[in-house]
């Protein structure tokens, strides 16, 4: 399993590379707590900056593209059935089957209990099957279902997991609980194959309450295994922000310097305009670098942005701009 680090990292430059330390509740509330404070005023206006930055016409092409290839195009309702994933996965393929320059999304996201019926759709497109997992969104069961839902998952098919963090237990202070459990679902992604399904870790920032705990939460996301760290489950108020994703991202920069060692991020739930994903395409440049303006580093988790998305797209293409019925529901 992984080690936590004996050495204080600094964040926003200098650190130090992590060394191993026996996991203990203490080290690891020791690390967290010596993360530096973030300033939540200068956050939120770094983040309101960085929302006022254009790009150029021609840019704007590249970026929607972009942005269409990071979607994990979502649907995670009550009354979801096997024809709407079916046909979910469909459009995944081909948003827009007019136009066949249109790239394919990243990832379909759906319950576990679909997974199979996504997967039989996509087959090797290259299109990936993310399943939430771990009693989500609540995250509120035993670990033994916990373990049971994420094998479940990748037995049929899951290429990604997202689990949820016990946000309890986090808010509690009960961090090394919290760790244990990433690492343990980490490893029930396990393949029998030697491989692995990659893990995204929701750590529901709305229900976080500070700027300073999306940092630790994110720290200890990435010390646990996460392969990706993401902030909602979509079912609670406010979602993914501007300020909370600029804090995340500055995280996975600083593990980087001080592991070498890549996380993504995944922005998830109220983004809805081609306007806002770029928003967040500007901050990623800007603040983890050009590297993580990539779909394996970076993903928005949306049911509606798509179809804004393509909307944007023919109308560069066309100089028409056509309405929401243009395109298949999502």
């Amino acid at each position: 399993m992984p080690t936590l680090a004996t050495d204080h990292a600094a964040t926003g430059g200098g650190a130090s590379a992590l060394s191993d330390v026996t996991r203990s509740e203490a080290s690891l509330r020791r690390f967290l707590h010596g993360l530096p404070g973030v300033d939540q005023v200068g956050a939120e206006a770094r983040a309101a900056t960085l929302g006022t930055r254009s790009i150029k016409t021609t840019a704007k092409a590249q970026a929607l593209d972009l942005a269409i290839r990071m979607v994990d195009l979502t649907t995670l309702e009550g009354q979801d059935t096997p024809g709407k994933v079916r046909a979910l996965a469909s459009k995944a393929m081909r948003p827009d089957p007019g136009d066949p320059t249109c790239p394919a999304v990243a990832a379909v996201c759906v319950y576990g209990d679909l997974v199979a019926e996504v997967k039989q759709v996509l087959g090797t497109s290259g299109v990936n099957v993310a399943a939430v997992a771990t009693a989500f969104p609540s995250g509120r069961a035993a670990m033994d279902v916990k373990l049971a839902d994420t094998r479940d998952a990748v037995a049929a098919g899951a290429d990604e997991i997202d689990m949820v963090i016990d946000r309890g237990a986090f808010l509690s202070g009960r961090y090394l609980q919290v760790f244990e459990e990433i690492a343990a679902v980490r490893e029930a992604c396990a393949r029998p194959d030697g491989t692995t399904a990659h893990l995204k870790v929701i750590m529901e920032t709305g229900e976080l309450q500070t700027l300073d705990n999306v940092r630790r939460a994110s720290w200890l996301s990435m010390l646990a295994g996460g392969h990706f760290i993401k902030t909602s489950t979509g079912k609670v108020q406010p979602a993914a922000t501007l300020p909370v994703t600029l804090v995340m991202l500055e995280a996975v920069r600083d593990y980087r310097e001080a592991t070498g060692e890549m996380i993504g991020v995944k922005p998830a739930g109220g983004i809805r305009t081609a306007k806002d994903a770029i928003k967040y395409l500007v901050m990623v440049n800007e603040v983890a670098g050009p590297d993580w303006l990539d779909p394996d580093w970076f993903r928005f988790g949306a049911s509606t942005l798509l179809n804004e998305l393509l909307m944007q797209r023919t109308k560069l293409t066309t100089g028409r701009y056509s309405g929401p019925d243009y395109f298949t529901l999502d």
